[in-house]
Order: structure tokens, then C-alpha cells, then sequence
């Protein structure tokens, strides 16, 4: 069988949500996974993300990262989504990209992609677990299989025990209150575990 291939999506302003993509990543790539680390689009404005010395500073740090094509979502036997919570739902540089994937999802080209989702915001209940949730429901619009970690590993209890996908606390100078690279590594190698059972029963 061939591997599984991996896309890790995320949008992150500070670089919360990057981070957390890029111990993703690393675990996926030991679970022996083919990976690809991809930002959606920036759609705010210059001026807002200039005011904001830690958002200019992520902003440029990352302009190296390739920006998600739909190509890549048809590319991949799984997702990984990781983003901040806007209101308790996905921010608008996220959703601006889902709702591109109309063509693909009339195609029937999401059907059966193994997806998790991981999350943060600044206070213990910002709306992490409704964020996730959020996303959840498009999958499922998609036809995808989730792959939450639920509580199948004590490591989800460490992390904050959040059964739909890891999540984080982040004080106002960016740092993360809980220690959840543990929770976001075991997360990724589940997801790429479940892929496998799906990529092997098609194959």
C-alpha cells in the first residue's frame, strides 16, 4: 500500500495554530506519511496585520509557506485542520477557502478524505471545542471520515482533554498555558492510522 498522504491546512495570525501544524507534521512524517504544511490565504488588510507587531512578525516568517490549492485537497488522503476560534467558529481566511471546494465536493472528490481538527483561543472556554465542531459539520457536508481523538489515549487528558481535537489556551504575550504537543503528535498518528484503514479498503 501507498503512503498516506497528508495535508496539514491551518491559519494562524501569531503563530499558535502553525505551530501546532508543524508538530503535526513531524509526527505524521514518523508515522511514515507523505506531508504537506499549507497556510490558507491571508485576507486581512496590510494596515491591520502592520498594527499588530507579533501578527507582522508570524506574517513574515511564514511567507515561504505554500498557500492550499485545491489540488492539494484532492491530493491528500487526509486533513488536518488547525485553526484559531473566531466567535466560537472558524475564522474568515478559513472558511473563504472551504467555500471554494464546491466544485470538488459536487464531484464527489471529498468523499471518504480522513479528517481531524485541532484549535485555540486566549481563555480556557474561547470556543475551542465549538470551532472544531464548526468544521466538523462541513465535513460532514464533504461525505469525510473524522478522526477525533475522542479519550482512546490518556495523552488527550494531559493536553486538556478535549475528545474532538486538541486544543489550546494562549496568553496575551502568545504563549500556551497547557502542554499539548504530546496531545497534537498523538492526534496527527491517528489520523494518519485511521487513513490507513480507509486507503487500504479502497485499495
Amino acid at each position: 500500500m501507498s503512503n498516506v498522504k497528508l495535508a496539514i491546512i491551518y491559519y494562524s495570525s501569531t503563530g499558535t495554530n502553525y505551530q501546532l501544524s508543524k508538530w503535526a507534521e513531524e509526527a505524521a512524517k514518523e508515522a511514515g506519511a507523505e506531508v504537506k504544511v499549507l497556510k490558507v490565504e491571508e485576507t486581512a488588510p496590510q494596515q491591520a496585520i502592520a498594527s499588530n507587531p507579533a501578527w507582522k512578525e508570524h506574517y513574515e516568517e511564514t511567507k515561504d509557506v505554500p498557500v492550499v490549492t485545491l489540488n492539494d485537497l484532492e491530493w491528500a488522503d487526509a486533513y488536518i485542520f488547525s485553526i484559531p476560534t473566531r466567535y466560537g467558529t472558524m475564522p474568515a481566511q478559513m472558511k473563504n477557502f472551504i467555500d471554494t471546494t464546491g466544485g470538488l465536493w459536487f464531484n464527489g472528490k471529498l468523499v471518504n478524505k480522513v479528517v481531524s481538527g485541532m484549535s485555540s483561543a486566549q481563555n480556557p472556554h474561547g470556543g475551542q471545542e465549538a470551532t472544531i465542531l464548526n468544521l466538523y459539520t462541513t465535513m460532514m457536508h464533504w461525505g469525510a471520515i473524522i478522526a477525533a481523538p475522542g479519550y482512546s489515549d490518556p495523552v488527550t487528558f494531559a493536553s486538556g482533554g478535549n475528545p474532538y481535537g486538541t486544543s489550546v489556551t494562549v496568553d496575551q504575550d502568545g504563549n500556551m498555558k497547557e502542554d499539548v504537543a504530546d496531545g497534537v503528535k498523538y492526534q496527527a498518528k491517528r489520523t494518519i492510522e485511521v487513513a490507513k484503514w480507509v486507503k487500504s479498503g479502497k485499495e
